[in-house]
């Protein structure tokens, strides 16, 4: 599938590390002829492919995450799952979208900021919630849904 529309300068950065939807992120902006930009720590393998750049950063807790809020411009798509590295992109002006294709608003991260702290407090007291749901291929499907249609939609509005 090849979908024209200028979308020059529209890059899509993924928070690596931990990323379950590499592949269709790389098919998905390979049909629309965009750049993705893969940050990952040297402990994590990723193999680079046409239109898929992959940058290494060092293995501590935050380097991907400080690498991509350091590099990241306005009109960039940004794939993470971490509310922070979300808030500083939305900040920026880009998108963000969650791997299982939820988008990250700015009127709804400060909810979601908070609601992560207050999970972390409870932890800190020892009390431990299930933990997410195992990823599916549903998610991946919706995933890539949501991608496309964040792209198709970028593209109208060019």
């Amino acid at each position: 599938m090849d979908i024209s529309g200028d979308l020059s300068g529209v890059r899509i950065v993924v928070d690596g590390d931990a990323c379950p939807v590499k592949n269709e992120i790389a098919e998905t902006a390979s049909c629309f002829h965009i750049q993705v930009i893969m940050v990952s720590s040297y402990d994590h393998l990723i193999q680079g492919s046409k239109g898929v750049t992959v940058v290494k950063v060092d293995r501590s807790d935050q380097s991907a995450d400080l690498y991509i809020a350091n590099h990241i411009r306005r009109g960039d798509i940004v794939t993470t799952n971490d509310y922070g590295l979300a808030a500083l992109a939305l900040a920026k002006g880009c998108e963000v979208i969650s791997f299982r294709g939820t988008m990250y608003r700015n009127d709804s991260i400060d909810f979601m900021l908070d609601r992560r702290h207050t999970a972390a407090k409870e932890r800190k007291k020892g009390r431990h919630g299930k933990g997410p749901k195992p990823f599916t291929l549903e998610d991946r499907e919706l995933f890539q849904h949501k991608l496309t249609k964040l792209l198709l939609s970028l593209q109208e509005n060019e």
